[in-house]
């Protein structure tokens, strides 16, 4: 059977995953993706594949019913987010799908610090310039004691906010579907947007879901302390990008970090491009040797196993 994978960070290591393509029987296309697929695009290159490891492509119920009307019988989403696979075209199609939940958490959360780090002591800026042949000393800010006002309390928010403990940090946590985690009792909770006037960063990890899309926006930027750092490593939509330009623009925001965005690349007339205490990443926070190998491998099993049990009952 031949599959087709369209996940960047697992294309980026294909050939080490060829023994295991071929303990299963399995042949794989791989075309080159930077980011994700059209849908044009992916109408065309599914329907000739009995298997599907999809990245954050917009796996659509047009896309799912080209698949059906060819060769496709089942899909894995690599990674955590769901947001952009139609999970109910595929019950209401009969194509068996999952995801590789719960393999970033400490990955994302190491880049969420970093960049929480990186905001409060300007780094950037001091890099940007050592480069261009000054030496700069912005006074920065320290973290000890400082709060962050976390939204999403899942596996990344849990190990976000392990790091943030362990820095001195305090952490109001946001998330009304996660329950409390007793080995991080120092984490309070609350009901968003209350107690933002406390944060002096907001760090979002959350998935994207009907309720959290542009859940920070310029309501809630308001309500936050002025000159509050903003770093999102979980779903761009979750800040209204409008918004947080304007706030930036104002001063309520000092300055952002952000791997992720509303349109992904992000747009070259983007007036973020421009403002110098930004810091971007390139949805890139889950992108290490260990952890794509990791969950690639739980990927190519799943798949698999959804294929092999096909063939069995067919």
């Amino acid at each position: 059977m031949n599959i087709l994978v369209t996940c960047p960070p697992m294309l980026g290591m294909i050939d080490s995953f060829q023994d295991l393509f071929a303990q299963h029987g399995l042949t794989v296309t791989a075309p080159k993706v930077v980011q994700t697929l059209s849908v044009e695009e992916l109408i065309e290159l599914v329907p000739q594949h009995d298997g599907w490891i999809i990245g954050d492509d917009p796996a659509t119920r047009a896309v799912f019913e080209a698949g059906q009307g060819g060769r496709l019988k089942a899909a894995v989403k690599w990674g955590i987010g769901v947001d952009n696979v139609d999970f109910a075209a595929c019950q209401d199609l009969g194509i068996p799908i999952t995801n590789t939940p719960n393999m970033f958490g400490a990955e994302v959360a190491d880049i969420a610090m970093g960049y929480v780090i990186a905001l409060a002591r300007e780094t950037f800026e001091i890099d940007r310039a050592v480069r261009a042949g000054h030496w700069p000393k912005p006074r920065g800010i320290s973290i000890a004691g400082k709060t962050v006002a976390l939204v999403g309390f899942g596996d990344i928010g849990r190990n976000a906010a392990q790091r943030m403990l362990a820095a001195d940090m305090r952490v109001i946590a946001y998330d009304p579907f996660a329950p409390d985690a007793p080995e991080l009792s120092a984490v309070e909770r609350a009901d968003w947007p209350q107690r933002l006037p406390e944060a002096d960063f907001i760090v979002v990890t959350s998935a994207l879901t009907a309720s959290s899309r542009h859940l920070v926006n310029a309501e809630t930027l308001a309500l936050a302390k002025p000159g509050v750092r903003v770093v999102n490593v979980g779903r761009g939509p979750v800040i209204d990008e409008p918004a947080l330009e304007a706030a930036l623009a104002s001063g309520q925001v000092y300055s952002a970090a952000l791997d992720v965005f509303e349109i992904e690349p992000l747009p070259a007339e983007s007036s973020l491009r421009q403002h110098p205490r930004c810091v971007f990443g390139s949805h890139n926070a889950s992108n290490t040797a260990d952890a794509v190998a990791r969950t690639s491998e739980i990927a190519i099993g799943k798949l698999a196993g959804f294929l092999a049990e096909i063939s069995r009952e067919g």
